[in-house]
């Protein structure tokens, strides 16, 4: 958010938001054929995700070989995301928070990333070691503690700033249509800040359907309106509130700090000390976001090299060494990386959503139908 609003402008809030509509939509498709198409494993558990629904659903299009080699190309670039957007990205941004909070070069952390990288994977390696369970268990628990603390801050914040809202508003809207705050609010949110976008709601890159296809329910289209709240709550509401929190503080231009760390200073002009609350919680988003992508790369692992204890340990022990290799070195490159992860994962993932768009829409036909009639809601 904060990249996205020093590069558009206030008018990048309004094209942030557009595209946060507009990723419900695709996050409605993947996660309705993610339940579709998901695999039955001996075990009970499950397996789902564009690996599956590309190669099968295009499948029964008579595309066969291209969902074969769109699933291939998607397996690859998750396990490459997972390491790079879904890990060291996180890893990074965590820890240049803890080192601006903590007095940046004249901190005990400055240029010890590997330390505080070492910390976290021994955190993270406890929890994966469980499993999907066992990240379920502490994702549940800290997802809600962390968005009530970072939610809370913003509306504070707002509050107190309460008396500049109109004028804010007016310079989200009259921004957004200017022609130079058009064309960076374009770059801004649909190239830079989509790029954003794309580590916090998922909307369009598919991952997000790997975890959604392990729910019980008989309804793969009422899991995929589940989703489309995601993007809702995470770019419209939350990012929203970022957004607002940098305009009306003016904390998004003539400032050296970048990313989270410009967002603290942000945060820290209205409510003292709020950097180190605002620190626990980045920590715990960061937290929560490799447990999760930990499971994503090992269901595209499993998918491509088979469902064998030896490839889920070979890849466990790689995505924990990219902890701390991704607090070690700078932003940029880790975020090139993740970028061009990111992308790749996006094509065939998009290319397969509109080719089954139609059998989607169908299923949400059908199943609105029988939530009207009251056949679901007598239905267990």
């Amino acid at each position: 958010v904060a990249t996205a609003i020093s590069l558009g402008g206030a008018g990048a809030t309004f094209w942030m938001i557009v595209c946060g509509l507009l990723g419900m939509s695709s996050k409605f498709v993947e996660c309705t054929l993610g339940l579709k198409y998901r695999k039955q494993l001996p075990d009970g558990s499950v397996s789902g995700g564009p690996m599956y629904y590309l190669s099968e659903g295009l499948a029964k299009r008579g595309a066969g070989g291209l969902g074969k080699v769109l699933a291939v190309l998607f397996a690859i670039a998750c396990i490459g995301g997972s390491f790079g957007g879904g890990n060291m990205f996180q890893a990074n941004q965590s820890f240049k928070m803890l080192e601006f909070v903590t007095g940046a070069e004249s901190s005990f952390l400055y240029e010890r990333g590997w330390l505080y990288g070492l910390i976290m994977a021994i955190l993270v390696g406890v929890v994966i070691i469980g499993g999907i369970k066992s990240i379920a268990k502490v994702t549940e628990k800290i997802v809600p503690f962390m968005s009530g603390i970072y939610f809370l801050a913003a509306i504070v914040v707002i509050v107190m700033n309460i008396s500049i809202l109109p004028s804010a508003v007016s310079e989200i809207i009259t921004s957004a249509f200017a022609p130079t705050a058009v064309a960076g609010g374009l770059v801004g949110v649909i190239v830079q800040g989509f790029k954003r976008a794309a580590f916090s709601n998922e909307a369009g890159i598919g991952s997000a359907a790997i975890a959604h296809s392990a729910v019980k329910t008989n309804y793969a289209a009422s899991e995929g309106i589940v989703a489309l709240l995601e993007p809702f709550i995470d770019t419209v509401v939350v990012c929203t509130l970022t957004a607002l929190v940098l305009i009306f503080t003016g904390t998004y231009v003539g400032y050296e700090e970048t990313g989270s760390a410009l967002t603290a200073v942000a945060f820290g002009k209205v409510i003292p000390g709020a950097s180190i609350f605002l620190t626990i919680a980045i920590f715990l988003f960061a937290f929560s976001t490799i447990l999760t992508w930990s499971y994503y790369g090992v269901q595209a692992a499993q998918s491509l090299f088979g469902e064998t204890k030896l490839v889920t340990n070979i890849f466990k022990i790689i995505f924990l060494l990219t902890v701390i290799l991704g607090a070690s070195i700078g932003l940029g490159a880790v975020i090139d990386f993740a970028d061009m992860m990111f992308l790749t994962l996006a094509i065939p993932n998009l290319i397969g959503l509109y080719l089954m768009s139609g059998s989607v829409a169908k299923d949400l036909k059908i199943y609105m139908a029988k939530v009207k009639s009251g056949e679901i809601a007598k239905t267990k």
